[in-house]
């Protein structure tokens, strides 16, 4: 198979990773509306785990394999955002949020949503906004807080604090994602005034 085919093929290995990640969303959202069965709530970090480690793989492989493609790039950003606000969302119903912690997670969903919209305003002007390595350790920050607020009541019987960590962890993550969606932000602006220019 040549070069230009592998990279174009959508069932390549690293996209059906990708497809696998934004299938798990409504698996895990489901598995949280039972939230006093510690079964459920293991089986949803079980594939909430299996998910979160698809952010990692699916972009090495494409890399290593050179498989890159504009639909894994598309979908790989949008696979990610489904599945930390489809979290967020569940776990503030069933109160593993809440009070103050609440607005961590409200600061997390609404840079997503500047963000996205900045990236697709971006696009049109021909602007790719290069993910920074700050952006990488928020998500993986992200990751490990909400799998450890999915664990929740069932993982305080293993681990006395769980949710707590994962409380201050997702606080730690709104505030790297308060410094990066700024970051986006001042970038962003930055070509539109020259645009406008």
């Amino acid at each position: 198979m040549s070069l230009a085919a592998r990279r174009t093929n959508p069932f390549n290995l690293p996209n059906v990773l990708t497809y696998g990640r934004v299938a798990a969303v409504p698996v895990v959202a489901a598995l949280l509306f039972w939230p006093d069965d510690d079964w459920m709530r293991w089986t949803a970090l079980g594939v909430f785990a299996a998910a979160a480690i698809t952010d990692f793989l699916d972009g090495y492989l494409a890399r290593v394999w050179e498989q890159q493609s504009a639909l894994g790039r598309m979908l790989d950003p949008i696979a990610d955002k489904l599945l930390v606000a489809a979290c967020l969302l569940v776990l503030v119903s069933n109160k593993t949020i809440s009070g103050l912690s609440v607005w961590a997670g409200l600061i997390i969903l609404c840079r997503e949503i500047l963000v996205s919209g900045l990236r697709e305003f971006l696009a049109e002007l021909r602007v790719s906004v290069p993910v920074t390595q700050v952006a990488k350790w928020k998500t993986t920050l992200q990751l490990v807080a909400l799998g450890f607020l999915i664990a929740g009541p069932a993982g305080e019987k293993v681990l006395p604090g769980t949710i707590t960590i994962g409380v201050v962890l997702l606080w730690i993550a709104a505030i790297l994602t308060l410094y990066t969606g700024w970051d986006y932000f001042r970038a962003g602006i930055r070509h539109v005034v020259e645009h406008e220019g």
